[in-house]
């Protein structure tokens, strides 16, 4: 796609309720194999640390990749007043923060829109079409050239297909709007990040990167920690530690790839979602509804808010008798080394407070010490 105007550099900002560092990473691991770029550091997404990227950002950069993060009504714009993208991607419109706003995900989708109103007024905007919310974004006034994403609406500009698990990640097709298509990898499970991967390359190919380009900038794309990582531990037992946030949309992304991933018996450990204000409950009791025909064996929860999660889960029919609940870490842990057998897959998420990477540590080191597994 050719450039609609012209800018010194491409400045990208990446907002949207999940997939924000993942699709700014990826974004960077393109751009870096053919320029000095500037990205935001890990999820450093504070209006805050916009300001001092501002400082820290030199004529030597040749592409600007930051992620805007956002709790409040004016942070967006915030953002853009210090540094303002000609590039926009609204990564999804979620459940995450809604507590803080009256009418709810309407609220987040007016927030989210302030990316849309304060970025250069005839730049790039990248939206997901798969995102039924993202409808809720304020779109008519935008004047640019928008451009869409997904897997599931082969109307979308770049459109994935063919999506399969392959290697420790995933391989998938990508049919370009000129007709031309691409075949690409990513090292990272969870079908949500060919939608994250479909945006970086969207913004690669509007800024003339070849496919051969992109695909060897996702191939050594470096997930984040605590993202989907997955260890395996001796006699097919796998642990996928997805604890360094956690929200409604997320949680049920993380299930799913327990799904696909495990062989055996399948175990969800989810820990409190924080920051849903007064969409907490139902929040936790939607994931729980959601995992009970997923095919999970059973499901234990940490924390106040979490134990909703089995409320949710046993009211549409989870078994009452393989749910359980801890508020202690040590009897949680304790409780989860009796299902540390062959053949199992645990699933270990929650938000980041809750500290569930430290039940994930104790499950490894259980594993690895024993001599062999029942």
């Amino acid at each position: 796609m050719g450039k609609p105007f012209n800018f010194d550099r491409p400045i990208i900002g990446v907002t949207g309720s999940a997939g924000k560092t993942t699709t700014k990473e990826m974004i960077a691991a393109i751009l870096k194999g053919r320029w000095k770029i500037f990205k935001t550091k890990g999820n450093r997404n504070s209006f805050l640390s916009t300001r001092r990227n501002k400082a820290r950002i030199n004529a030597s950069h040749r592409a600007i990749v930051l992620e805007f993060g956002m709790k409040r009504r004016g942070q967006i714009a915030k953002h853009c007043k210090i540094i303002q993208p000609n590039i926009g991607v609204i990564t999804s419109v979620g459940s995450a923060h809604a507590g803080n706003f009256r009418d709810g995900i309407v609220g987040v989708a007016r927030v989210k829109s302030e990316l849309i109103k304060n970025m250069h007024p005839q730049g790039i905007l990248l939206i997901n079409k798969d995102d039924e919310n993202s409808k809720l974004l304020k779109l008519s006034s935008f004047k640019g050239t928008m451009i869409s994403i997904g897997s599931k609406d082969p109307s979308s500009d770049y459109f994935a297909s063919e999506i399969v698990l392959h290697r420790n990640g995933i391989k998938f097709k990508v049919h370009f709007p000129n007709g031309s298509c691409g075949n690409f990898y990513i090292p990272v499970y969870g079908e949500h990040n060919v939608n994250n991967a479909l945006f970086a390359i969207a913004i690669a190919d509007f800024l003339g990167f070849t496919i051969s380009e992109i695909e060897r900038g996702l191939k050594y794309f470096q997930k984040a920690k605590r993202r989907l990582n997955v260890y395996r531990v001796k006699e097919n037992v796998m642990i996928i530690d997805d604890s360094y946030s956690a929200n409604p949309e997320a949680m049920k992304r993380a299930i799913d790839v327990l799904v696909q991933l495990g062989n055996g018996k399948k175990v969800a450990v989810l820990g409190n979602m924080m920051e849903l204000g007064i969409y907490s409950v139902d929040g936790h009791r939607d994931v729980g509804r959601y995992l009970t025909d997923r095919n999970i064996d059973f499901l234990y929860t940490f924390g106040d808010h979490a134990k909703y999660i089995g409320t949710g889960a046993i009211g549409a029919g989870f078994p009452l008798e393989r749910v359980y609940h801890f508020t202690s870490r040590s009897q949680l842990n304790k409780h989860l080394a009796k299902q540390l057998q062959s053949n199992t897959t645990f699933l270990v998420k929650g938000s980041h407070s809750m500290r569930m990477n430290s039940t994930r540590k104790y499950l490894l080191k259980i594993g690895k010490g024993k001599k062999r597994l029942p």
